[in-house]
Order: structure tokens, then sequence, then C-alpha cells
């Protein structure tokens, strides 16, 4: 197939080109180099299947291809707080140019959307079917609610028009090609932790993550993508169950880092959720989806890239 990958050159965008070009398809990589970066893509620019586009979703764009991937959006509070204007803009808008596209095209579209929508969550843990606690003038807003409006556009093209959608409600997820400077807790810890810096914990440390290794959550994006279904459109949560205090995490990364850690203990961050875990069973029913690869081992490999990174 012909597909189409905005933020094809992020973190999690560059594995999933990758492994669609792995399963033989042929990939458009689309990407403003925002939060992209060539380097997470340039070891493919040699295969004549994949090709690279620099555009910004916001700006309407014409391709013809079969299935849509939209990842186009920066994901951590320290870029999407940034330019907040431009985030709402990025998920909104982008959306719109995107779902055009596929209306017109008659193509599949995945919408990355996030754990995100559900806010600082009552309901523990989050079923799809939660509809969430989120703050929509807080700073993290621009992100929430652009995410919310994101699938209510996916809901409405699909309702309205019949266009093919799916919708993915990412969790916390790391990996390789992280950006060391992006905000989110893994690469903080371990980039102070390797730099034998402090480890900046927010909070008290008992509030929780649930952590996805990137390649259990590219192969349950390809799943979903494929899947067919009577509500296969609703949103599907993807993410690792497994639940771990900050602290936790602290923990293991000094196992994974083999550095002797201190923490440095900071106000919590307005909006900031207390605790997030993701209800899988739809995933596990939908998709045969359930994460494969455990915190210790995710955490090894993403040492062993940021020891690369930080030395060069």
């Amino acid at each position: 197939m012909r597909i189409l990958v905005t933020g094809g050159a992020g973190f999690i965008g560059s594995h999933l080109c990758e492994r669609l070009l792995n399963e033989g398809n042929e990939v458009i990589c689309l990407d403003n180099f925002f939060t992209g970066r060539k380097a997470n893509i340039s070891h493919l620019l040699g295969n004549k299947a994949f090709e690279l586009v620099r555009h910004d979703v916001t700006e309407p764009i014409l391709l013809e291809v079969d299935q849509i991937y939209n990842l186009a959006c920066p994901a951590s509070p320290v870029h999407y707080q940034y330019n907040p204007i431009k985030t709402v803009k990025t998920n909104v808008m982008g959306m719109i140019n995107m779902l055009g596209m596929a209306k017109r095209v008659k193509a599949r579209i995945l919408q990355a959307s996030t754990s995100e929508v559900y806010g600082d969550p009552v309901e523990h843990p989050q079923t799809e079917s939660y509809n969430g606690n989120v703050n929509p003038i807080g700073l993290r807003s621009c992100y929430d609610e652009g995410k919310r409006v994101a699938e209510t556009l996916m809901m409405d093209y699909h309702r309205q028009s019949g266009v093919d959608t799916r919708i993915i409600r990412i969790f916390n997820t790391y990996g390789t090609r992280m950006l060391e400077n992006d905000g989110r807790v893994v690469s903080n810890f371990i980039v102070q932790a390797l730099r034998g810096e402090k480890l900046t914990m927010y909070g008290d440390g008992s509030q929780t993550r649930s952590f996805c290794y990137v390649s259990d959550l590219v192969d349950g994006m390809i799943r979903l993508m494929n899947a067919t279904g009577d509500d296969i459109h609703m949103p599907v949560n993807v993410g690792n169950p497994g639940e771990f205090t900050m602290k936790e995490l602290a923990d293991e990364i000094a196992a994974a880092t083999g550095k002797p850690i201190e923490i440095e203990y900071l106000p919590l961050p307005q909006d900031d959720p207390r605790q997030r875990k993701p209800n899988i069973e739809r995933a596990k029913t939908l998709l045969g989806w359930e994460p494969t690869v455990p915190l210790s081992e995710g955490l090894q490999h993403t040492v062993e890239y940021f020891k690369q990174t930080i030395a060069s």
C-alpha cells in the first residue's frame, strides 16, 4: 500500500515508517521538523519505497494514498507549551486537512490521540468510555483539548461523510529516538542519571504512569489500522497497564544506568495527572494486542541509545 505518516520523522513516527517499509509498503513521511529530526529517518532515505516531504499539516496538501497515520503534533509539555496556539492549530487544522484528503481519495485514516484526553482522571484505570476530567483553560489544554477536538472531527467525518477512521489513545511511550530535551520523565531521568545530575522529581513522586515501549505501540497502531469490525472507528487505548510511581521509575533507571542517583523535588505542574493507567481490554479483544516488552528491558534499549546520543 501507499501510506502517509504525518510527523514521520518524530520519535514514534520514525519507528512506524521503518516498520511499514519492512512490511513492503510505500511510505511518504511528512514532517515540518519542529520536533522531528532527519537523523531519525536518515537510514531510510536510500530506500526507493520511502519519500520525505517537508510540510506543515496546518497547510493543505494533495497526495494520493491508501492509508494515513496522523501523528503530527508535539507531544511533550515542553514543546507543546512553547507555542500553544500552533499546537491547537496542528491538532485541529491539521486534522481537518488530513480528513479532507482521506475523504477525497477514500483513504483509511488513523489519528494518534492520547491518554491526555482523560485529563487528571477520576476513573482508574481509564476505559475508553470515560469522558475525562480536562481543564479547558489550563496550560496543558492546547494539547489535551486539541486532541479531544481532533477525535470529535474524526467521529463527525465518519458519521457525516463515511470516512474510514481509527482513533488510538496512546499512553506514555518511551524508547530509542526520544529527544533528550523533550521534557518527558523517562528521557529526563535517563539523561540526568547518565550526566550524574540530580533527578528532577515533580511532586512527592507518588504520582503514577504506565510506560509502553515504542515497538509495542507501533504494533498496536498497525493492528488497529488494519482491523475491521462494527465499532472499529471508536477509540482504543493502547499502552502498558503496568503502573509505576515516579519513585519506582527512578529506581528502575538507577538499575538500567548503573548510576547512583539523587533526587531533587520540585512543585507539581498545573493539571499534571496524579495517576495514569490504561484499561486495555478493548485492544485485547479487538486487536489481539497486549504489550510484550517489560519496563526493565525497554529501559536498557533506551539507556544504550542515550549513551550514544549524549556521547556524540
